[in-house]
Order: structure tokens, then C-alpha cells, then sequence
């Protein structure tokens, strides 16, 4: 009997076995990659003999091209960032739009008013001819992501703006603000909406997130104490503004000036 019983458990633990050898075996295999390859396929017409592909894509690419080239409004001169040693007249146009749109939003969300827009030279790519003016010269213009967005800052940083400005001596779109030098290009004033700048007073900057992370070098941005999001695409804003108007101002307002 003792020895039967035995028999039973080794058969029972047999079986037991058997049965867990055979789920594992039957179970889902985890595949792991070991190496990957890659090539380069060129897209050429050795892949569109037939012009199969040119047929599929050529209405959407006339419908595109149709709403990019519509005329939205015109442009009396040429705007462009060529001419002008402290301003020109496409940074003021971009400056003074920016600054309304930013303005009337912020109000309407926070109840706060933009006193000041700082843009940047680098970021103005493009001309806008003289003539029609279009969505796709705002896509020319402001061809990046960028989006609006308004900083509190205090007046401490409003300085270190003029600062900026005396020290690398380019002609970024401003408004709301005057920056007063001397002849040698020594700071006299700041001005913002036409008041000296308060160094513990907070004012509300309009820019775009790209400078608002310290891009191009503005890390007076970074101190900001808040922060307003606008949801909102400069492009858009342009094309936008575009639609509202038969055509661009121009605006000559000095908004750096040498006495």
C-alpha cells in the first residue's frame, strides 16, 4: 500500500508537469527585435511612371494653392526688415498687430491690459511685396509654430529690454514702449505707454513662446511672475488680421529714439 501510494504522488506530480510544460508551450511567444535595418527610397519617377501619384495630388494642390494665393488685402510699399537701423517698417506693422490682437484677448480673458510687444529681427523671414497681399505671405513671413503668448514682468525686466536693444543693436519689432539714447547710444529713458518705466511695477508683454523660453537670447523673459497663454498661432494672427483690412498701414511711429 505504502508503496502504491508512493506511485500515485510521482504519477500525480508527472501529470501535473506535463500539463505546465505543455501551457507554456502553447502560451504566446514575446518576440524581441534584435536588429533593425534601414534604407533610403528615394521618391522619384521611377516609382510614378504612370503619373499616377501627380494625378492624385494635383486637384488638392490646385485647391491649396487657390486659398493661399486669394488676395486678402494689399500692401501700399514694400515691407521689409532690410531698411531701417533700430525699426523698419515690416517690424512695426508685425509689432502693432501683435500688440492689438494680444491687447483684446487678454482683456477679454484676464482683464488686463498689453502694455508692451517685443518681437524678434530674426524672426520676420520673408517680405511683404508691394501689391496683393495673400495667405501665403503670411506663411512667407512667419513660417515657424510660434504662438502668442503675454508674460508679466516687472519693470526691472522692461529695463534689461532696453538693454537688450542698446546692446545687440538690431531692429526688433516693438510697441508700447520708447527707448530714449544719446547720440553715443547711452540709455537716457524708458517709457512704456508713455510713462517711465516703475522697477517693482508688473507689465504685460506680448511675444511668442519661442522668445518666451530665452530664445535669441532674451532670458529676461524667463523672470517672468506669470504667464498668459493666447492659444493662438503669430501666422494665423497675421493672415487673420490680413482678412480685416483692404490695406497695411504704415506706421513710422519712432519707437527707439537718438536725441
Amino acid at each position: 500500500m505504502i508503496t502504491l501510494k508512493k506511485n500515485s504522488i510521482k504519477a500525480l506530480l508527472l501529470v501535473l508537469f506535463l500539463g505546465l510544460f505543455t501551457f507554456i508551450s502553447c502560451a504566446p511567444k514575446q518576440l524581441v527585435n534584435t536588429k533593425v535595418n534601414g534604407k533610403q527610397v528615394p521618391v522619384n519617377n521611377a516609382y510614378n511612371t504612370d503619373n499616377e501619384i501627380e494625378s492624385f495630388i494635383a486637384p488638392y494642390r490646385k485647391h491649396i494653392n487657390n486659398d493661399l494665393d486669394s488676395t486678402l488685402a494689399w500692401a501700399p510699399v514694400t515691407f521689409t526688415k532690410r531698411k531701417g537701423k533700430w525699426q523698419t517698417n515690416i517690424g512695426n506693422l508685425m509689432a502693432d498687430v501683435t500688440f492689438t490682437t494680444a491687447d483684446r484677448l487678454l482683456y477679454a480673458r484676464e482683464k488686463k491690459h498689453v502694455d508692451v510687444c517685443l518681437l524678434n529681427h530674426g524672426g520676420i523671414r520673408s517680405t511683404i511685396p508691394q501689391g496683393k497681399v495673400t495667405a501665403r505671405t503670411g506663411y512667407q513671413i512667419m513660417p515657424f509654430e510660434n504662438n502668442l503668448i503675454v508674460l508679466a514682468l516687472k519693470g526691472e525686466q522692461i529695463n534689461d529690454i532696453a538693454a537688450y536693444f542698446i546692446k545687440g543693436k538690431k531692429a526688433h519689432p516693438i510697441a508700447g514702449m520708447e527707448i530714449v539714447l544719446d547720440k553715443q547710444n547711452n540709455l537716457k529713458k524708458t517709457m512704456v505707454q508713455g510713462q517711465p518705466v516703475v522697477a517693482d511695477k508688473i507689465y504685460y508683454v506680448a511675444t511668442s513662446d519661442y522668445l518666451a523660453n530665452g530664445g535669441d537670447n532674451m532670458v529676461f523673459f524667463k523672470e517672468a511672475v506669470a504667464s498668459y497663454k493666447m492659444d493662438y498661432k503669430l501666422r494665423n494672427l497675421y493672415i487673420d488680421y490680413f482678412k480685416t483690412v483692404d490695406t497695411l498701414p504704415i506706421n513710422n511711429t519712432k519707437r527707439i529714439i537718438i536725441e
